[in-house]
């Protein structure tokens, strides 16, 4: 399975693919690079995600994820 890389871009969080990687490593060499050539105040995100397919991919990246329990939460 190769690992992806998107730029998601706010509000509507519309993905854009980037790149395609065999190596997690590379991957994630290549999402540093972009976060570091990142605009100050662009409120876009850079995400490496591992999936069979580009379409699971971005059904990953769309979904909305709860926030886990803090320390001292009842």
């Amino acid at each position: 399975m190769p690992y992806y890389v998107y730029r998601i871009a706010s509000p509507l969080r519309t993905l854009e693919k980037l790149a395609e990687f065999g190596a997690f490593r590379a991957a994630s060499s290549h999402a540093k690079a972009l976060r570091q050539q990142h605009p100050e105040g662009d409120p876009a995100a850079v995400r490496v995600i591992f999936a069979d397919n580009e379409l699971q991919a971005e059904d990953l990246l769309s979904q909305v994820r709860e926030a886990l329990p803090q320390l001292g939460d009842d």
